[in-house]
């Protein structure tokens, strides 16, 4: 399926209102994931959260990408039971391998759920996919279903800004294929850069404790996961860079972005620009206070 250009700058025009949306995140890997999705399922003004999915990832956390679904899945788990969401029918397990550069789609309840929820909508109504892990279950989903690209826009935090030296940022070097699946796949996709964009989105323990660890479990699981991540906290701080996604969705004003040609991304994985190429919208910077502000409200609304 190709969409038009005009069908493409349609879906890409920052969403009014409230709109669908399914989560899918690598909660385990790091402590970013679990900022995000507080901040997404206590901002249902803004959001209807469909789903959650549990994504791969690998590294010294994990034995391998399913093992890091799988901690993914448990994680996500014990966050929803902390701020009182049911999650029977709202989480699904992802897929326990990468897309590869053969660019196959891997099976996973993850990947028929977002194929069913994208065809239940509309262009005009689509489902907005955030992404903040390797985009393996999004990558299978267009695969395995690619009538759904013009019912989706696919929010990834990903890659490094792109005049940044090389793109090897850990969600896009684990799946180059599957990235390189999404960016030539002509679905609407806004792109959130790490290095150079949404690394500006970080906190110190100081702020922490102050103002997330007071409030309730939540609170305290949060600033918990934050403090254990470095032993060393003088003059530290650590990047919270999954919640620029999900930050764009609840107001693109806190994310400010451009229309540019969708950037080819190479199997040395580096990014090349062709001007041809149809558009995506590309993060340039982010607020970090006012989305820190809004996040800190929403938590202490909900503790209280």
């Amino acid at each position: 399926m190709t969409l038009t250009t005009e069908a493409q700058l349609r879906l890409l025009e920052p969403p009014d209102g409230k709109i669908r949306a399914v989560l899918d995140t690598d909660t385990f890997n790091e402590i970013d994931d679990q900022f995000a999705i507080v901040q997404m399922m206590l901002s249902p003004d803004k959001l209807d959260v469909e789903a959650i999915y549990a994504a791969p990832f690998h590294n010294h956390r994990s034995t391998s990408p399913g093992d890091g679904m799988e901690q993914s899945y448990d994680e996500i788990m014990r966050l929803l039971g902390r701020i009182d969401v049911d999650p029977a029918g709202l989480v699904h397990r992802g897929v326990t391998d990468y897309v590869g550069h053969e660019k196959h789609p891997r099976p996973a309840a993850a990947v028929d759920h977002l194929v069913a929820r994208a065809r239940a909508g509309s262009p005009e109504n689509p489902l907005y996919v955030i992404a903040i892990a390797a985009i393996s279950n999004v990558a299978s989903a267009i695969l395995a279903a690619p009538d759904i690209i013009d019912r989706i826009v696919v929010i990834w935090l990903g890659g490094h800004a792109l005049d940044w030296p090389n793109a090897r940022e850990f969600n896009l070097k684990q799946d180059v294929g599957g990235v390189q699946v999404l960016f030539d796949s002509g679905a609407p996709i806004v792109l959130v850069p790490c290095m150079g964009v949404a690394s500006h989105l970080h906190s110190t323990v100081p702020e922490i404790e102050r103002h997330v660890e007071p409030h309730g479990s939540i609170g305290a699981f949060l600033a918990m996961r934050f403090k254990e991540y470095s032993d060393d906290h003088k003059g530290w701080s650590k990047e919270i860079w999954d919640m620029a996604a999900v930050a764009w969705a609840l107001n693109p004003d806190w994310a400010p972005s451009v229309l540019v040609p969708s950037p080819i991304l190479t199997d040395q994985v580096t990014w090349s620009v062709d001007a041809s190429r149809h558009p995506i919208r590309y993060v340039r910077q982010v607020n970090r206070d006012r989305i820190m502000r809004d996040f800190i409200d929403k938590l202490e609304a909900f503790a209280d």
